[in-house]
């Protein structure tokens, strides 16, 4: 296959060129190439970026199936632009042993449309289970240091200092004070009666709760020198824990770095009041002021990963307030056309996107051979046009869960094929459902 025309974006470069692919690789990049080939994309108005890598996804398969599974969220992901998802384990069961891990992986095979990985998930006393998975082929630890769904909860001061010790990965930490938010969840009720506004959700999932649970883990992480991601930042004081995330020097293995989720970066606790609770996810989208911060910490190096936490829930589960409301939202399919409205906005340069949403992933979780437009690499690619201004319909939607907070949205993107190992998997309407994507291989 031959990619002829297209502004290829990656290494921090744009530049006009042909791309040969041959059994899955990049086998060469050139300004023209003069090859017989039948099978060629003319890509002459387009953009043409490595696949995209969402570090932060919840397929829910299995135990889940109801909200999502693999095969509905891996067509959505592909549909989107991206090639590859790290998994996360709170499903049913949970993914905190080695056989339970075995179990998704044998999933995935089968059902899922793009690359996978799955996190084991830490608990108070699941070491064990954690060292018996090769370092290979899984992404990281994931350590909830707050309550969230799963009930997968680690509070013991013992515990989490014997995980940032003894994790051979590294570790992604939700964070936010399950005693803090108890409070505030209390002091609400009593308030504005058992089942708050969804308005309130912001100061129930207070920024002092994510302050003071990222704060604990960045001081563990520093007394262990354990390699600490913090998922889904979501308040300005947060970026101030983070070191600047510069992947050229990998001698640092003390790095503390963040992940901002599109949800964060695209609404603010004023959308609640039009939105309810389809944009309810925790952390709890917060002030404007947040939101700026966390913007400008695209293109100042503390944030280092762009995900979405896709978390696809039924509608019907998403009735109610701050306090019976479902928290989670599906955004994979529309992740990437809706960081590409902040570029045209400004906010920061198509090259900076492609580093946050594919160099970045690759490099942090040691993703072997995907993530970049280089001969030699896999032939994970997207390629993305600027049109006219439409408006996303329903119809569109491939998650399981038929909706997105993005319905009605206008957009001046559209992905226009998505590629896998050379495989055109996504052609602009339909996705080829007898392609499997590969498990991702890690450093």
């Amino acid at each position: 296959m031959i990619i002829k025309g297209a502004v290829i974006v990656s290494d921090g470069q744009e530049r006009v060129g042909d791309v040969l692919i041959r059994d899955g690789v990049i086998q060469r990049i050139s300004n023209t190439l003069d090859i017989d080939d039948d099978d060629v994309i003319d890509a002459h108005d387009c953009y043409l970026l490595p696949g995209i890598i969402d570090d932060h996804v919840h397929f829910r398969e299995p135990g889940l199936t109801d909200k999502a599974d693999m095969h509905t969220e891996s067509m959505s992901a592909v549909a989107g632009g991206v090639t590859s998802v790290l998994d996360m384990p709170n499903v049913v069961p949970q993914t905190t042993s080695f056989e339970t891990w075995e179990q998704r992986m044998q999933l995935a095979e089968k059902q899922m449309h793009c690359n996978y990985g799955f996190f084991i998930g830490a608990t108070n006393s699941n070491m064990d289970e954690i060292l018996k998975i090769p370092v290979e082929r899984y992404p990281g630890v994931k350590l909830f240091m707050g309550s969230s769904t799963g009930n997968m909860l680690v509070d013991r001061k013992e515990s989490l200092m014997h995980i940032f010790r003894n994790s051979p990965k590294i570790i992604m930490v939700h964070c936010e004070d399950t005693a803090i938010i108890n409070r505030n969840m209390q002091i609400a009720r009593e308030q504005f009666g058992d089942d708050p506004d969804i308005i309130h959700h912001p100061e129930i999932r207070s920024r002092e709760a994510c302050i003071a649970s990222s704060s604990l883990a960045v001081k563990m992480a520093r007394e262990t020198c354990a390699r600490l991601h913090i998922a889904h930042i979501s308040t300005a004081e947060e970026l101030e824990f983070l070191d600047k995330a510069d992947f050229r020097d990998n001698s640092n293995e003390t790095r503390i770095t963040g992940e901002a989720c599109v949800a964060h970066l695209i609404y603010t606790q004023e959308d609640y009041r039009r939105l309810g609770a389809k944009i309810k996810c925790n952390p709890a989208i917060k002030h404007n002021t947040d939101r700026e911060a966390l913007r400008k910490a695209l293109t100042d190096g503390r944030i280092a990963v762009v995900g979405t936490d896709h978390a696809p829930h039924l509608l019907s589960d998403k009735t109610g307030g701050a306090r019976t409301a479902a928290s989670g939202i599906p955004m994979i399919q529309f992740s990437l056309i809706s960081m590409l409205e902040l570029v045209e906005e400004g906010i920061l340069p198509l090259t900076r996107l492609v580093e946050l949403m594919c160099h970045n992933p690759a490099k942090l979780f040691g993703i072997q051979q995907r993530g970049f437009i280089r001969e030699g690499m896999y032939a994970d690619l997207v390629l993305v046009r600027r049109t006219e201004p439409y408006r996303l319909s329903k119809d569109v939607i491939l998650s399981k869960c038929g909706w997105s907070p993005r319905e009605n949205d206008d957009f001046h993107w559209k992905v226009c094929k998505t590629l896998i190992s050379g495989n055109l998997v996504y052609d602009g309407k339909n996705v080829d459902t007898a392609f499997h994507g590969n498990s991702l291989i890690f450093s």
